[in-house]
């Protein structure tokens, strides 16, 4: 499968994202995305850095200081965890997750419940780490 399939299938394809993409763990090059998911390089740096080991570092202190920005959005961050940061605005949101080698982002609208959106992107970080990815 490719990468571009599992952003169309198993991210936006489920219903509870409307916008997602796969980077590189270093945040340095997009693997797949959805057209309409216009991040910028330094927004998918930042994100890199804050999952960083150990997580959370001084790059998400920063996050927490500053906001999440992506697609030229700012989100207020919920939390970061060793592998995953959630933020919102309102009630948009968005999920990530780090597995070995990509980062999974997805973004939720206001009529997806945050639970099912997190969950989405949770289990395919899952699925890629128990597949060496």
């Amino acid at each position: 499968m490719s990468w571009q399939s599992y952003v169309d299938s198993s991210l936006v394809g489920s219903g509870h994202l409307d916008k997602a993409c796969i980077i590189s763990v270093a945040g340095d090059s997009v693997w797949a995305q959805s057209p309409d998911f216009n991040v910028q390089p330094g927004e998918l740096l930042a994100i890199a850095r804050a999952l960083e080991n150990p997580a959370p570092n001084a790059a998400a202190d920063k996050m927490f200081a500053e906001g999440l920005w992506l697609g030229g959005e700012r989100y207020v961050l919920a939390r970061i965890e060793d592998r995953s940061i959630y933020a919102r605005q309102g009630k948009i949101g968005v999920c990530i997750a780090k597995t070995k080698q990509a980062i999974l982002i997805g973004h939720h609208s206001e009529t997806t419940l945050f639970g099912n959106a997190s969950q989405t992107i949770e289990s395919l970080a899952d699925y890629l780490i128990k597949n060496d990815y």
